[in-house]
Protein backbone atom coordinates (compact mmCIF):
# COMPACT_ATOMS: atom_id res chain seq x y z
CA UNK A 1 0.00 0.00 0.00
CA UNK A 2 2.80 2.47 0.88
CA UNK A 3 4.43 2.15 -2.53
CA UNK A 4 1.05 2.74 -4.17
CA UNK A 5 0.54 5.91 -2.06
CA UNK A 6 3.92 7.19 -3.29
CA UNK A 7 3.04 6.48 -6.93
CA UNK A 8 -0.32 8.27 -6.62
CA UNK A 9 1.33 11.24 -4.89
CA UNK A 10 3.57 11.70 -7.94
CA UNK A 11 0.51 12.68 -10.01
CA UNK A 12 0.68 9.91 -12.67
CA UNK A 13 -0.82 10.41 -16.14
CA UNK A 14 -2.87 7.20 -15.98
CA UNK A 15 -4.24 5.19 -13.05
CA UNK A 16 -5.47 1.62 -13.66
CA UNK A 17 -7.34 0.24 -10.66
CA UNK A 18 -10.02 -2.05 -9.33
CA UNK A 19 -12.86 -0.14 -7.60
CA UNK A 20 -12.31 -1.59 -4.13
CA UNK A 21 -8.58 -0.90 -3.97
CA UNK A 22 -8.99 2.64 -5.30
CA UNK A 23 -11.67 3.36 -2.67
CA UNK A 24 -9.30 2.00 -0.03
CA UNK A 25 -6.64 4.54 -1.04
CA UNK A 26 -9.14 7.39 -1.10
CA UNK A 27 -10.37 6.53 2.41
CA UNK A 28 -6.83 6.27 3.83
CA UNK A 29 -5.56 9.64 2.60
CA UNK A 30 -7.65 12.69 3.44
CA UNK A 31 -5.92 15.12 1.08
CA UNK A 32 -5.88 12.87 -1.98
CA UNK A 33 -7.81 14.49 -4.82
CA UNK A 34 -8.76 13.30 -8.28
CA UNK A 35 -10.30 16.61 -9.34
CA UNK A 36 -7.69 16.98 -12.12
CA UNK A 37 -8.74 13.71 -13.79
CA UNK A 38 -10.00 14.45 -17.31
CA UNK A 39 -11.18 10.97 -18.38
CA UNK A 40 -12.58 8.02 -16.47
CA UNK A 41 -13.02 4.67 -18.26
CA UNK A 42 -15.03 1.70 -16.97
CA UNK A 43 -13.84 -1.36 -18.87
CA UNK A 44 -16.01 -4.52 -18.85
CA UNK A 45 -18.63 -2.27 -17.27
CA UNK A 46 -21.33 -4.96 -17.33
CA UNK A 47 -19.08 -7.26 -15.30
CA UNK A 48 -18.29 -4.52 -12.76
CA UNK A 49 -21.98 -3.89 -12.12
CA UNK A 50 -22.84 -7.57 -12.18
CA UNK A 51 -20.31 -8.13 -9.38
CA UNK A 52 -21.88 -5.42 -7.22
CA UNK A 53 -19.41 -2.55 -7.55
CA UNK A 54 -22.04 0.07 -8.48
CA UNK A 55 -21.95 1.81 -5.08
CA UNK A 56 -18.15 2.07 -5.12
CA UNK A 57 -18.17 3.39 -8.67
CA UNK A 58 -20.69 6.08 -7.74
CA UNK A 59 -18.48 7.14 -4.83
CA UNK A 60 -15.42 7.30 -7.08
CA UNK A 61 -17.28 9.52 -9.53
CA UNK A 62 -18.07 12.00 -6.75
CA UNK A 63 -14.30 12.46 -6.26
CA UNK A 64 -13.82 13.52 -9.89
CA UNK A 65 -14.29 16.84 -11.64
CA UNK A 66 -17.70 17.47 -13.18
CA UNK A 67 -15.92 18.44 -16.41
CA UNK A 68 -14.49 14.96 -16.91
CA UNK A 69 -15.43 12.68 -19.79
CA UNK A 70 -16.80 9.28 -18.75
CA UNK A 71 -16.62 6.22 -21.02
CA UNK A 72 -18.12 2.78 -20.45
CA UNK A 73 -17.14 -0.27 -22.50
CA UNK A 74 -19.23 -3.44 -22.45
CA UNK A 75 -19.88 -6.43 -24.68
CA UNK A 76 -23.44 -6.56 -23.35
CA UNK A 77 -25.68 -3.76 -22.05
CA UNK A 78 -27.85 -4.84 -19.11
CA UNK A 79 -30.53 -2.52 -17.75
CA UNK A 80 -28.50 -1.70 -14.60
CA UNK A 81 -25.73 -0.33 -16.79
CA UNK A 82 -28.18 1.81 -18.77
CA UNK A 83 -29.57 3.30 -15.56
CA UNK A 84 -26.05 4.03 -14.32
CA UNK A 85 -25.17 5.71 -17.60
CA UNK A 86 -28.19 8.00 -17.24
CA UNK A 87 -27.35 8.84 -13.62
CA UNK A 88 -23.61 9.29 -13.97
CA UNK A 89 -23.32 11.03 -17.32
CA UNK A 90 -24.49 14.24 -18.92
CA UNK A 91 -25.74 14.07 -22.51
CA UNK A 92 -24.50 10.48 -22.98
CA UNK A 93 -24.04 9.00 -26.45
CA UNK A 94 -24.56 5.29 -27.01
CA UNK A 95 -22.30 3.74 -29.67
CA UNK A 96 -23.24 0.25 -30.86
CA UNK A 97 -20.50 -1.68 -32.65
CA UNK A 98 -22.93 -4.58 -32.77
CA UNK A 99 -26.19 -5.61 -31.15
CA UNK A 100 -26.05 -8.03 -28.24
CA UNK A 101 -28.78 -10.24 -29.70
CA UNK A 102 -27.17 -10.49 -33.11
CA UNK A 103 -25.13 -13.47 -34.28
CA UNK A 104 -23.10 -13.18 -37.46
CA UNK A 105 -24.87 -14.67 -40.48
CA UNK A 106 -21.51 -16.29 -41.32
CA UNK A 107 -21.58 -18.30 -38.08
CA UNK A 108 -23.05 -21.81 -38.19
CA UNK A 109 -24.83 -22.84 -34.98
CA UNK A 110 -24.85 -26.57 -34.25
CA UNK A 111 -26.36 -28.26 -31.19
CA UNK A 112 -25.64 -31.88 -30.29
CA UNK A 113 -27.71 -33.73 -27.69
CA UNK A 114 -25.83 -36.27 -25.59
CA UNK A 115 -25.45 -37.76 -22.13
CA UNK A 116 -23.02 -35.97 -19.77
CA UNK A 117 -20.65 -38.95 -19.69
CA UNK A 118 -20.40 -38.85 -23.51
CA UNK A 119 -18.95 -35.33 -23.62
CA UNK A 120 -15.32 -36.50 -23.44
CA UNK A 121 -15.70 -38.79 -26.43
CA UNK A 122 -17.73 -36.23 -28.39
CA UNK A 123 -15.09 -33.54 -27.87
CA UNK A 124 -12.16 -35.75 -28.88
CA UNK A 125 -14.07 -37.03 -31.91
CA UNK A 126 -15.02 -33.49 -32.96
CA UNK A 127 -11.43 -32.21 -32.63
CA UNK A 128 -9.87 -35.24 -34.31
CA UNK A 129 -12.31 -36.13 -37.06
CA UNK A 130 -14.52 -33.16 -37.91
CA UNK A 131 -12.53 -29.97 -37.31
CA UNK A 132 -9.70 -29.33 -39.75
CA UNK A 133 -6.21 -29.43 -38.24
CA UNK A 134 -5.50 -25.91 -39.54
CA UNK A 135 -8.49 -24.39 -37.71
CA UNK A 136 -8.26 -22.86 -34.24
CA UNK A 137 -10.90 -23.70 -31.64
CA UNK A 138 -11.90 -22.02 -28.38
CA UNK A 139 -13.42 -24.49 -25.88
CA UNK A 140 -15.60 -23.15 -23.03
CA UNK A 141 -16.03 -25.17 -19.83
CA UNK A 142 -17.76 -24.27 -16.58
CA UNK A 143 -15.00 -24.65 -13.95
CA UNK A 144 -11.24 -24.67 -13.39
CA UNK A 145 -11.11 -28.46 -12.69
CA UNK A 146 -12.71 -29.08 -16.11
CA UNK A 147 -9.95 -27.03 -17.75
CA UNK A 148 -7.27 -29.04 -15.96
CA UNK A 149 -8.96 -32.37 -16.69
CA UNK A 150 -9.31 -31.70 -20.42
CA UNK A 151 -5.74 -30.41 -20.55
CA UNK A 152 -4.41 -33.72 -19.21
CA UNK A 153 -6.83 -35.80 -21.32
CA UNK A 154 -5.86 -33.97 -24.52
CA UNK A 155 -2.17 -34.57 -23.82
CA UNK A 156 -2.85 -38.27 -23.20
CA UNK A 157 -4.53 -38.28 -26.61
CA UNK A 158 -1.51 -36.63 -28.25
CA UNK A 159 -3.15 -33.20 -28.56
CA UNK A 160 -1.38 -30.20 -27.05
CA UNK A 161 -3.84 -27.45 -26.01
CA UNK A 162 -3.45 -24.07 -24.34
CA UNK A 163 -5.44 -23.34 -21.19
CA UNK A 164 -6.58 -20.32 -19.17
CA UNK A 165 -8.81 -19.95 -16.10
CA UNK A 166 -9.66 -17.20 -13.61
CA UNK A 167 -7.09 -17.68 -10.82
CA UNK A 168 -4.34 -19.05 -13.05
CA UNK A 169 -0.91 -17.45 -12.63
CA UNK A 170 -0.94 -14.38 -14.88
CA UNK A 171 2.43 -15.10 -16.49
CA UNK A 172 1.44 -18.70 -17.23
CA UNK A 173 -1.85 -17.53 -18.73
CA UNK A 174 -0.05 -15.04 -20.98
CA UNK A 175 2.31 -17.77 -22.19
CA UNK A 176 -0.58 -20.14 -23.02
CA UNK A 177 -2.57 -17.45 -24.85
CA UNK A 178 0.54 -16.31 -26.75
CA UNK A 179 1.16 -19.88 -27.93
CA UNK A 180 -2.42 -20.08 -29.16
CA UNK A 181 -2.28 -16.69 -30.90
CA UNK A 182 0.93 -17.72 -32.67
CA UNK A 183 -0.79 -20.98 -33.76
CA UNK A 184 1.67 -23.18 -31.88
CA UNK A 185 -1.45 -24.75 -30.35
CA UNK A 186 -4.80 -25.05 -32.11
CA UNK A 187 -7.11 -25.43 -29.08
CA UNK A 188 -7.58 -23.03 -26.14
CA UNK A 189 -9.60 -24.33 -23.17
CA UNK A 190 -11.04 -21.55 -20.99
CA UNK A 191 -13.63 -20.58 -18.41
CA UNK A 192 -15.92 -17.58 -18.99
CA UNK A 193 -14.10 -15.45 -16.42
CA UNK A 194 -10.70 -16.03 -18.04
CA UNK A 195 -11.99 -15.50 -21.58
CA UNK A 196 -13.29 -11.96 -21.02
CA UNK A 197 -9.92 -10.31 -21.51
CA UNK A 198 -8.65 -12.54 -24.31
CA UNK A 199 -8.59 -11.20 -27.85
CA UNK A 200 -8.28 -13.90 -30.52
CA UNK A 201 -8.55 -12.14 -33.91
CA UNK A 202 -8.93 -15.06 -36.36
CA UNK A 203 -10.89 -17.74 -34.55
CA UNK A 204 -12.50 -20.53 -36.58
CA UNK A 205 -14.60 -22.47 -34.06
CA UNK A 206 -16.15 -22.22 -30.61
CA UNK A 207 -17.16 -25.31 -28.64
CA UNK A 208 -19.56 -24.95 -25.72
CA UNK A 209 -18.56 -28.01 -23.68
CA UNK A 210 -20.94 -26.76 -20.98
CA UNK A 211 -23.99 -24.92 -22.28
CA UNK A 212 -24.31 -21.55 -20.57
CA UNK A 213 -27.75 -20.77 -19.10
CA UNK A 214 -27.64 -17.06 -19.99
CA UNK A 215 -28.32 -16.22 -23.67
CA UNK A 216 -26.21 -13.05 -23.58
CA UNK A 217 -23.17 -15.03 -22.41
CA UNK A 218 -23.78 -17.54 -25.22
CA UNK A 219 -23.80 -14.70 -27.75
CA UNK A 220 -20.62 -13.29 -26.21
CA UNK A 221 -18.93 -16.71 -26.44
CA UNK A 222 -19.81 -17.58 -30.02
CA UNK A 223 -19.36 -14.00 -31.23
CA UNK A 224 -15.61 -14.58 -31.12
CA UNK A 225 -15.86 -16.63 -34.32
CA UNK A 226 -16.96 -15.56 -37.82
CA UNK A 227 -15.60 -12.03 -37.47
CA UNK A 228 -14.46 -9.61 -40.16
CA UNK A 229 -16.09 -11.46 -43.05
CA UNK A 230 -14.74 -14.88 -42.04
CA UNK A 231 -16.94 -17.93 -41.56
CA UNK A 232 -17.01 -19.99 -38.38
CA UNK A 233 -18.88 -22.66 -36.47
CA UNK A 234 -20.19 -22.83 -32.91
CA UNK A 235 -20.66 -26.37 -31.60
CA UNK A 236 -22.74 -26.77 -28.43
CA UNK A 237 -23.09 -29.92 -26.32
CA UNK A 238 -26.59 -30.13 -24.88
CA UNK A 239 -27.64 -32.53 -22.14
CA UNK A 240 -31.22 -33.26 -21.10
CA UNK A 241 -30.99 -30.60 -18.37
CA UNK A 242 -29.72 -28.01 -20.87
CA UNK A 243 -32.60 -28.24 -23.34
CA UNK A 244 -34.82 -25.58 -21.62
CA UNK A 245 -31.89 -23.15 -21.85
CA UNK A 246 -31.52 -23.91 -25.56
CA UNK A 247 -35.18 -22.96 -26.04
CA UNK A 248 -34.63 -19.78 -24.00
CA UNK A 249 -31.68 -18.92 -26.23
CA UNK A 250 -33.73 -19.20 -29.40
CA UNK A 251 -36.54 -17.15 -27.93
CA UNK A 252 -33.91 -14.53 -27.09
CA UNK A 253 -32.52 -14.68 -30.64
CA UNK A 254 -36.00 -14.89 -32.22
CA UNK A 255 -34.76 -17.83 -34.27
CA UNK A 256 -36.49 -21.15 -34.91
CA UNK A 257 -34.81 -24.45 -33.98
CA UNK A 258 -35.68 -27.78 -35.57
CA UNK A 259 -34.68 -31.38 -34.87
CA UNK A 260 -32.38 -32.87 -37.48
CA UNK A 261 -33.77 -35.65 -39.71
CA UNK A 262 -33.69 -39.04 -38.00
CA UNK A 263 -33.22 -41.23 -41.06
CA UNK A 264 -30.90 -44.10 -40.24
CA UNK A 265 -28.46 -43.16 -43.02
CA UNK A 266 -28.04 -39.65 -41.63
CA UNK A 267 -27.46 -40.75 -38.05
CA UNK A 268 -24.80 -43.22 -39.15
CA UNK A 269 -22.97 -40.58 -41.18
CA UNK A 270 -21.55 -37.60 -39.34
CA UNK A 271 -20.88 -35.77 -42.60
CA UNK A 272 -24.56 -36.15 -43.40
CA UNK A 273 -25.56 -34.56 -40.10
CA UNK A 274 -23.19 -31.64 -40.60
CA UNK A 275 -24.17 -31.08 -44.24
CA UNK A 276 -27.82 -31.02 -43.19
CA UNK A 277 -26.94 -28.43 -40.57
CA UNK A 278 -25.10 -26.40 -43.21
CA UNK A 279 -28.24 -26.33 -45.35
CA UNK A 280 -30.53 -25.22 -42.53
CA UNK A 281 -28.11 -22.58 -41.25
CA UNK A 282 -27.95 -21.15 -44.78
CA UNK A 283 -31.71 -20.68 -44.49
CA UNK A 284 -31.35 -18.74 -41.25
CA UNK A 285 -32.43 -21.67 -39.06
CA UNK A 286 -30.65 -23.89 -36.55
CA UNK A 287 -31.09 -27.58 -35.82
CA UNK A 288 -30.16 -29.96 -33.08
CA UNK A 289 -29.13 -33.54 -33.63
CA UNK A 290 -26.86 -36.21 -32.20
CA UNK A 291 -23.53 -37.86 -32.90
CA UNK A 292 -23.54 -41.35 -34.43
CA UNK A 293 -23.97 -43.59 -31.38
CA UNK A 294 -21.66 -46.30 -32.68
CA UNK A 295 -18.85 -43.76 -33.03
CA UNK A 296 -19.44 -42.32 -29.55
CA UNK A 297 -19.47 -45.79 -28.00
CA UNK A 298 -16.14 -46.71 -29.58
CA UNK A 299 -14.43 -43.46 -28.60
CA UNK A 300 -15.99 -43.51 -25.10
CA UNK A 301 -14.61 -46.97 -24.45
CA UNK A 302 -11.09 -45.89 -25.39
CA UNK A 303 -11.34 -42.64 -23.40
CA UNK A 304 -12.51 -44.53 -20.31
CA UNK A 305 -9.50 -46.85 -20.57
CA UNK A 306 -7.25 -43.78 -20.70
CA UNK A 307 -8.91 -42.31 -17.60
CA UNK A 308 -8.80 -45.58 -15.66
CA UNK A 309 -5.07 -45.95 -16.32
CA UNK A 310 -4.24 -42.47 -15.02
CA UNK A 311 -4.37 -41.63 -11.32
CA UNK A 312 -4.19 -37.93 -12.18
CA UNK A 313 -7.24 -38.11 -14.44
CA UNK A 314 -9.22 -40.10 -11.87
CA UNK A 315 -8.53 -37.45 -9.21
CA UNK A 316 -9.34 -34.60 -11.59
CA UNK A 317 -12.57 -36.29 -12.67
CA UNK A 318 -13.72 -36.37 -9.04
CA UNK A 319 -12.82 -32.69 -8.70
CA UNK A 320 -14.84 -31.95 -11.85
CA UNK A 321 -17.88 -33.73 -10.43
CA UNK A 322 -17.73 -31.75 -7.19
CA UNK A 323 -17.10 -28.44 -8.96
CA UNK A 324 -19.97 -28.96 -11.41
CA UNK A 325 -22.29 -29.82 -8.51
CA UNK A 326 -21.50 -26.45 -6.93
CA UNK A 327 -21.78 -24.70 -10.32
CA UNK A 328 -25.23 -26.23 -10.90
CA UNK A 329 -26.49 -24.81 -7.60
CA UNK A 330 -26.02 -21.22 -8.76
CA UNK A 331 -27.43 -21.65 -12.27
CA UNK A 332 -30.53 -19.51 -12.87
CA UNK A 333 -33.74 -21.32 -13.66
CA UNK A 334 -34.93 -21.35 -17.30
CA UNK A 335 -38.03 -19.36 -18.13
Amino acid sequence: MESRFEELAQNPDIIIATPGRLMHHLSEVDDMSFKTVEYVVFDEADCLFGMGFAEQLHKILTQLSENRQTLLFSATLPSALVEFAKAGMRNPHLVHLDFETRISPDLKLTFFTLHPEEKYAALIYLIREQISSDQQTLIFVSTKPHVEFLNVLFREEGIEPSICYGDMDQDACKIHVARFRSRKTMQLIVTDVAARGIDIPLLDNVINWDFHPKPKIFVHRVGRAARAGRTGTAYSFVTYDDMPYVLDLHLFLSKPIWPAPTEEKVLQDMDGVLSNIDDTVANGETVYGCFPQTVLDLVSERIQETIDSSGELIALQKACTNAFHLYSKIKPSPS
